[in-house]
Parts: structure tokens; sequence; C-alpha cells
């Protein structure tokens, strides 16, 4: 039997949050998640957005929670290097019928506690966005929305919290815990029992099924499908900022903005799901995105997409996000309802729990040593000659390249593989350094990345997973 202080359930964005936050106490921290790497689910598959919070329900947890955590992240992107770039929103009113809400829209704002929100003549939003719908009446910008790499953010926060003591036990399906006279006791699991005092409920998508083991599941989870293009980083037409239509009460709507790297995001759906599998995209969710975007940028260029993809957000019914302790469970916190906000809030829902947790008698005496900073992989495309030139002679695999489309070297990779908890998958590797993320989508260096995992991992090709356990890359040898 293991044992430790905390378990947290889930390795997404938020689950990672709080295992670095209680890192920085004496006190011991296991993460369990049943994926082979870290970042969950909606963690990894978003529109990757810093929010202010600036349309959040006013007096909500949720606004409390993202307004919170917005101005945390300047500083936070420094400590664990994480790509990070404050572009700013634009709210375009096309219509009359649009223009009228801007008031009530920036009404909200200021009850969300965000005051830094502005009109805008069309004048000065065509002078900004030289793309956009030129019918546009006028419209609203946000200045401290932001983009970020979401994969990057996660890992870095897992990577920083298991440098300061937290164990992380991937590959792990959680089938039960066990409560003893009203109290948390041990968490069961597909690698075995965890005996524990405290047990953080983080599964987002499946934290309903979780509950429902302590028999507190009294709401239901749906999976909401966001279906995303992703176009080509040379498409003709671009955007400098977030370009936001106007919110409805089913969904933030179909946005374009770039990404962190130079690409152009267009997206996502919002489809309420049975299934909390189905990562699919549709023909006619797809078409939907285009008619949508269209109206805001009229001349997106959908023929330079190079992948689409979708994400699957919690849907809480009943709705809103919950932070729950119970008077007749000890040591159990449930957190639901975690939807698209979920990556900005995480940070201060690290804090917030923390918080929660002393509240309720937990212990928690803060580490000396605690180390606040990570330092991520060197990119080798964004070094110069001069540095380029220095870091191939100490290590010539830098001088390898092996996806060309992102300019991704051999040493790259290996640090991706040999750092703390390090890619032990394709994808893993395609989140931590992009390699096979270009327009190519892996068609020239898969074979390579394949190769070379299987060499560092000392396991046969024909064992490299995709992803999960079992998606194996190739199928057996032709001669």
């Amino acid at each position: 039997m293991m044992k430790t202080d905390v378990v947290v359930i889930g390795a997404g964005a938020v689950g990672c949050a709080i295992a670095r936050e209680l890192s920085k106490y004496q006190i011991q921290v296991m993460v369990v998640d049943k994926n082979e790497d870290v970042g969950g689910d909606a963690s990894k598959s978003n529109s990757a957005i810093i929010h202010t919070g600036y349309d959040a329900s006013p007096g909500t947890l949720e606004s409390e929670l993202v307004v919170a955590a917005n101005p945390m992240y300047p500083e936070l992107v420094k400590e664990l290097d994480v790509p990070f770039k404050q572009t700013g929103a634009i709210l375009p009113a096309i219509t009359q019928e649009q223009f009228e809400q801007l008031p009530a829209i920036k009404a909200k704002a200021f009850k969300n506690r965000v005051y830094d929100i502005e009109y805008l003549t069309k004048e000065q939003i065509i002078a900004m966005e030289p793309n956009i719908n030129p019918e546009v009446r006028g419209g609203l910008h946000i200045p401290r929305e932001s983009i970020i790499d979401p994969f990057i953010l996660v890992q870095a926060l897992a990577e920083n919290a298991n440098e300061n003591g937290v164990d992380f036990l991937l590959n792990t399906k959680v089938t039960g815990i066990q409560t003893e006279n009203q109290k948390i006791k041990a968490v069961e699991t597909t690698a075995g029992v965890i005996e524990t005092r405290y047990v953080i409920n983080a599964a987002a998508l499946y934290c309903d099924e979780i509950a429902g083991m302590v028999g507190k599941a009294g709401y239901k989870v749906v999976a909401r499908r966001g279906q995303f293009y992703i176009l080509d980083k040379n498409t003709s037409c671009k955007v400098n900022h977030i370009v936001l239509p106007i919110p409805t009460k089913i969904t933030k709507g179909k946005l374009m903005c770039p990404t962190i790297h130079g690409n152009m995001l267009v997206g996502p759906t919002a489809e309420d799901l049975d299934n909390k599998t189905d990562k699919s995209v549709t023909a006619d969710g797809l078409e939907s995105i285009v008619k949508d975007v269209q109206r805001l940028i009229p001349n997106v260029d959908i023929r330079d997409t190079i992948t689409q993809y979708s994400g699957l957000r919690p849907n809480r019914n009943p709705e809103g996000l919950h932070v729950d302790m119970y008077d007749d469970l000890e040591g159990y916190v449930n957190l639901s309802g975690v939807r698209s906000t979920g990556l900005t809030l995480s940070v201060s829902m690290g804090v917030y729990v923390a918080q929660l947790l002393k509240e309720h008698g937990c212990g928690l005496v803060y580490k000396e040593n605690f180390k606040k900073t990570r330092k991520g992989i060197r990119i080798f495309h964004e070094m110069t000659a001069c540095e380029q030139e220095e870091i191939i002679k100490e290590n010539p695999k830098y001088g390898n390249i092996i996806c060309r489309c992102e300019t991704i070297t051999e040493g790259e990779i290996l640090d991706a593989i040999h750092r703390p908890l390090g890619a032990r998958s394709m994808d893993a590797v395609k989140r931590r350094v992009r390699a096979g993320m270009g327009r190519c989508q892996g068609g020239f260096c898969g074979p390579k990345v394949i190769e070379i995992l299987s060499k560092e991992l000392n396991i046969p090709v024909e064992e490299v997973n995709k992803n999960v356990s079992g998606s194996y890359m190739v199928s057996g040898k032709m001669r």
C-alpha cells in the first residue's frame, strides 16, 4: 500500500496547479491520472486564452477566480518559462443589434471588476485589424486578454511540483475511494491502494463519477465539444488580436486569434454530447465555424488549414463552478463545473484550495527550500546564430533537424524525453517541442520521432504509442 497526505485526482491544468501550490508546504502530495501524460483532457484541447473574466457571471466563484488569476500570469510565466503574450482582445459589433449590446457587456465587465475595457470606433477597429468585416460599427477592447502555450503551462506546473516533491502516478485509473468514520481513508487505483487523509477531485469530465464513489454526485457532467481549425503560419488572412464575437448564453462563440507560435486558431463549436470520449470533428461543425467566423473576418482562408481538432469541456448540470467540502465527509474536496475558463483560473484555484484545506484543519507549513522556478526546453529556432553554434558544440544532437516544418532538433526531443515527467509517446513529444505540429503534421518527422522514442525508452518500435497504451504507431515489419 502506498501512503501520502493528499491525493489529487486529475493531472489537467487545475490538478497540476493545485499540486504545485501544495508543493510549497511540508506535506506529501500525489497526483493520479488515467492518461499517459499530464495535461488532462480539456486542458490540452482548448483555445489557449488567458481570460480577464470580463464576461463571467458577476458574483460567482468563477468570476472571483478568473479575475484573480489573470494578473498572476505575467510573473508566473517568467518563473516557469512558459510562452505567453498579452495580445488583447477585440469584440467587434457587426450589426446594429450587436452594437446596442456593447454598453451591457461593458457594464458586466465593471461588475466583474475588469475596469480596463474600452470602447472602440469603427475606424480604430479597422486600424487595429485590417481584415475585420468592413461593416463593423464599433466594439470593445479588452487589453489584458492573452494567449499562452497550454501544453507547456501544464507541463511546467507539473514539473515544478514534481521537483518540489509531488509524486505523479500516470496511466492509473481511480477505481474507488475508501472512507471510515466519515473520513477519507484511501484511494483505490489500477496501480494499487493509496492511503491518504485528503482527496481533491479535479477530474473535470469525470468528476461526477469520482464524486459518486463517495456519494456526492448531486450533479451530472456532460461533455461539450468544441471543434477548431488551425491555419498555416503563412495564411494570407491574419489577425493581431483575439477577435471575439458577441457572446451568447450558451457559448462565447466562434473566434479567430493568433496562437503563441504564429498559427491562426479558428473556432470553436459548442455541442453537448452523451459521450465523454468523442473528440471527432464533423463536416457540419467545421462548416458552422467557417460560416460564423466569416461574419467577423470575411477573408479568412480555411484552405490554409493544416489540421482540425476538437476538445471536450466538462459542462455541469446544474451549471456553475463549485468547490465543495462536506460536514459528513472529512478530507474530501470536490471541484465541478470547471469549463472554458479552467486553464485561466487553474493558478488561482491552487491558492484557493490550499487555503480551504488550511481552514479545515490541514496543517500547512511552508518549506524553506521551495524552488519556484523551472527552466523549459531550449528552443533552437529561437536562438541567435551564435547561440545555435555554441549549443551544437556543446551537444551535436542540436545540429540534427528532425522536424523541418517547426525546425525542431534531436537535442530538443531528447530533452523532452529525459526531463522530469518526460515524454513517453508521440503526442507527448509533440506537445513539448511541437515536432509534428507543422504544415506536414508529422509526415516527415514522424518516423524519426518513433525511432528516437524506441531507442531512448529502450522499447521496440512496435511498442511506441501515439498517446494511450495500445495506440501503436507501427503494427509490424514489412521486411
